[in-house]
């Protein structure tokens, strides 16, 4: 068994090490080094260390505490992923470079010096732990005083880098650019009159965003994340608004100055204090049979790890600070931790105000292209007509996909308090941006239960009137007609998981057990229900929140609930890249695809099947109509040319009236286009109530 995953961890990390850049400097290093029993007599708040395998050579910064005092022995182990290769002593009194610890002495110690390894000793290194990135080993040194070896005085430990990380700016760069393409392609299309791939591209780059969201919170949870994981959540920090910016982090200092608030100033003092980001706890012994013992107190395990509140803040023990959940977020992105709030709110925002930029200046354009003839003036006319309208849509699309990160950023604020103003912004953007969606969301289901009663089809009304479509479609357009209630699951889920991931921060193994739970009912729902638009859809938000449980079930692994050994979570570990870094290619080619098809075909919309609801019956086409047909459809519906507002949806009075009655959108329809809703693939369509036979006059 031990044989079968050690050469399969292997076999992973030699993938893992031909995937990044080779350097030309081979080097493990660390910058933090922790104590590692109760009581230990030396502390250090700055630890810097090098070490170079190619001259041998080890070089460290030191400064520390102690209080042990006589002729000591290190022991010292290096540990990869749980299993441990070196196991070694040292004697200080017989090394040339350490005749400053023979003896040890009480007080403050400082070491800025070099040592040189025996080349015995780096051979027992293993070559790939230069190469695989984030690289998960860590060094244990027990301090045992001469005269009682078998007392340790002091334990320190330090966890082990080579610099090589998957945390890398171009995925970040890509996947934020190709998310981003297909917004943009999925409201060209839908200008153009593509109404079907503007409603698939559109559904899934809402997906992806959610997607990244969703890993991006899995390195906000105050779990002890193996290295790799960490870094490839890192990733996605971006869909959570946390993008550093130097310029703007001197904004959100000066401003929580400004509203009496108090501004971290970790970042600050790096030269000095050594900070450790909170690490997954490894076990430092080989792989021995798993005892009944240690089966049985299992749940014993699970019950102190529920009960247990550590204090995850970024406070100093014994020198050194300690960072975890959404601060060390922050302190990886070199951001303050009381600025962090403040960077999401502002590219939320920024976010918000270049959409409104760039939609305002493309009414111009097209404006502009018209009348100089660069463009027909049937282009984008629905657009150019009612782009207020439009634009409201847009807005609250922006709002969707924006509202897990700010759920979790402003309900983190209200457990820190970082300034009075903070918090007021926190109240406001939380519940203004949670009370806007659930209104709009009440609005839609008001709507199609109105369609119900009237045509007994809600997607009549949902689909028939363009304001509404263009302002609430955001909603549902996703979603098949009859599942148009299903956008608030999705809120009530956002703000479930937003509450676990703020409020936990002290409690890591609670978090895990509730996103495990949160994504089983999400993964069961989606399954059963399967509310999307058509076959496709359905599967690629289902693989989503599959992704989404699997990633849980990681989570709640690294907990150490399990008790399993080092190895295995470290494999773990591995796989949890390995797999979201698979999947993440696959959605990423998929809705690239999609986005390019968009673009590039005249007529995208012969790429999808019709949706089996038969929305496009409804939707009304406000360009030119070519055949006397629609014309007089159009003259019998009372339309005219160009954009118009059909249902006042803005007042229900108003739409129960009885001039809103008298409008056609609002007047039951035929019984073959009532029971259209009834329509499968493969069964003759609806027919049409002017017989074909019968020659139209013309007037």
């Amino acid at each position: 068994m031990r044989s079968s995953i050690s050469s399969s961890f292997v076999l992973l990390t030699t993938i893992l090490s031909l995937l990044t850049s080779v350097s030309a400097v081979r080097l493990i290093e660390t910058k933090s080094l922790n104590t590692c029993q109760d009581n230990s007599s030396f502390t250090a708040s700055l630890f810097n260390v090098v070490f170079f395998p190619d001259n041998a050579t080890l070089q460290f910064d030191v400064v520390g505490v102690s209080s042990v005092q006589g002729n000591v022995t290190f022991s010292y182990e290096v540990s990869a992923y749980g299993f441990t290769f070196i196991r070694d002593q040292v004697d200080p009194c017989t090394v040339e470079d350490m005749d400053g610890l023979c003896p040890m002495a009480t007080g403050q110690i400082d070491l800025l010096s070099n040592f040189q390894f025996s080349k015995d000793t780096i051979k027992q290194i293993p070559g790939i732990a230069y190469g695989v990135p984030d690289l998960d080993a860590t060094v244990r040194v027990h301090i045992n005083a001469t005269d009682n070896p078998l007392v340790s005085v002091a334990c320190v430990e330090a966890q082990l880098s080579n610099g090589k990380t998957v945390d890398q700016k171009g995925v970040g760069w890509t996947t934020a650019i190709i998310a981003g393409l297909a917004l943009v392609a999925s409201a060209v299309t839908s200008g153009l009159g593509h109404s079907n791939t503007a409603a698939h591209v559109a559904a899934n780059a809402l997906s992806l965003f959610g997607y990244f969201q969703a890993q991006a919170m899995v390195g906000l949870t105050a779990v002890q994340l193996p290295p790799i994981v960490k870094s490839w959540t890192q990733n996605f920090d971006w869909s959570m608004g946390i993008i550093e910016v130097d310029f703007m982090q001197d904004i959100a200092t000066w401003y929580q100055k400004s509203t009496g608030g108090t501004p971290a100033t970790l970042l600050n003092t790096l030269t000095t204090t050594s900070v450790q980001v909170l690490k997954r706890s490894t076990e430092f012994s080989q792989f021995g049979k798993r005892t009944a013992r240690a089966t049985a107190h299992l749940l014993t395990r699970a019950h102190e790890s529920l009960t247990k509140r550590s204090n995850n803040d970024a406070t100093t023990t014994t020198g050194v600070y300690t960072v975890s959940g959404i601060k060390r977020v922050a302190f990886r992105n070199n951001i303050e931790s009381t600025n962090l709030f403040l960077t999401g709110l502002i590219f939320f925002c920024i976010f918000i105000v270049f959409t409104i930029l760039f939609v305002a200046m493309f009414k111009g354009f097209c404006e502009l292209a018209v009348r100089m003839r660069w463009m027909k003036s049937d282009k984008f006319q629905d657009f150019r007509n009612g782009w207020l309208t439009v634009l409201k849509g847009i807005m609250y699309r922006m709002v969707l996909i924006g509202y897990p990160q700010m759920t979790v950023l402003c309900l983190w604020e209200f457990t820190q308090n970082d300034s009075p103003a903070e918090i007021v912004l926190a109240i406001f953007f939380f519940f203004g941006m949670s009370g806007t969606l659930a209104w709009a969301s009440m609005k839609v289901i008001r709507i199609a239960k109105r369609s119900v009663d009237m045509h007994r089809n809600p997607a009549y009304i949902l689909y028939s009137d363009p304001a509404a479509l263009n302002k609430w479609g955001f909603l549902y357009v996703q979603f098949r007609a009859t599942a148009y209630y299903f956008i608030l699951p999705v809120l009530v889920y956002t703000v479930i998981k937003g509450m676990f991931i703020a409020f936990g921060q002290k409690a890591g193994t609670v978090q895990a057990i509730a996103l495990v739970l949160i994504e089983a009912i999400a993964l069961i729902a989606a399954s059963v229900l399967r509310p999307w638009m058509d076959k496709s859809t359905n599967t690629f938000n289902i693989s989503i929140c599959a992704v989404n449980f699997l990633n849980a079930i990681f989570l709640l692994v690294f907990t150490k609930v399990f008790n399993q050994p080092g190895l295995v979570t470290g494999v773990m570990g591995v796989v949890f890249f390995i797999l979201n870094a698979a999947f993440s290619l696959v959605l990423l080619i998929l809705v690239l695809i999609a986005t390019i098809y968009a673009f590039v075909r005249k007529n995208p919309d012969t790429r999808y099947q019709p949706v089996a609801d038969d929305r496009a019956s409804f939707i009304k086409s406000q360009t030119a109509l070519n055949t006397e047909l629609d014309a007089l459809g159009a003259t019998a519906r009372g339309d005219k040319a160009g954009y118009k507002h059909n249902l006042d949806l803005e007042d229900d009075r108003a739409s129960w009236s009885s001039d809103s009655l008298r409008h056609p959108a609002n007047m039951p329809l035929p019984p073959s286009t009532a029971n259209s809703s009834n329509y499968r693939p493969g069964q003759e369509p609806p027919h049409s109530p002017i017989d074909p036979s019968v020659p139209l006059e013309s007037t």
